[in-house]
């Protein structure tokens, strides 16, 4: 830069790490929110059944993206789901 002035190389420079910090910035927010998994503490059952501490996936008001609807997969087991989304 000369004289407060840049020339042509370093704006497209300047535009280049922009929208790289865009995408960037994008991505990162994207991931937090798809990935949103919630650990549930293990925990006795009225009827006295222990159930285990484990994660769940977000509640969304949508079965098709749970982890044990059919075609999606538990990330944490690998175990295939296989229930209906209907």
């Amino acid at each position: 830069m000369v004289g407060g002035q840049r020339n042509g190389t370093e704006e497209k420079i300047m535009k280049v790490m922009h929208v790289a910090m865009a995408v960037l910035a994008t991505g990162l927010l994207l991931a937090g929110s798809a990935f949103a998994d919630t650990y549930v503490s293990g925990y006795t059952t009225s009827y006295g059944t222990y159930v285990a501490p484990h994660y769940r996936s977000d509640a969304n008001g949508t079965k098709s993206d749970n982890w044990s609807t059919r075609g999606n997969v538990n990330p944490y087991t690998g175990k295939a789901g296989t229930k209906s989304a209907w």
